[in-house]
């Protein structure tokens, strides 16, 4: 279910305050005092390095972070 349109994005506001960007919060939306930034988004283990375009303003910043492995299959010999 999508936020209301009558309703700011959401967005933890200590996030722009601070100068080195680590975000825990993959639920904030990316704003445009975001694009140009390189920012660092947890995945649940390690924090994956981000470079933010003008094209992910809007989306959420999990998106951009993935949170699963690949599965490496075994070959048979």
């Amino acid at each position: 279910m999508s936020r209301s349109l009558s309703k700011p994005p959401f967005s933890e506001i200590r996030l722009i305050k601070d100068n080195m960007i680590k975000i825990w919060s993959r639920r904030s939306t990316i704003l445009p005092q975001f694009v140009g930034k390189t920012v660092s988004i947890h995945n649940g283990r390690i924090f994956i390095p981000c470079k933010i375009s003008p094209e992910m303003i809007g989306h959420k910043f999990g998106e951009f972070a993935v949170t699963r492995k690949k599965p490496v299959h075994k070959k048979k010999k």
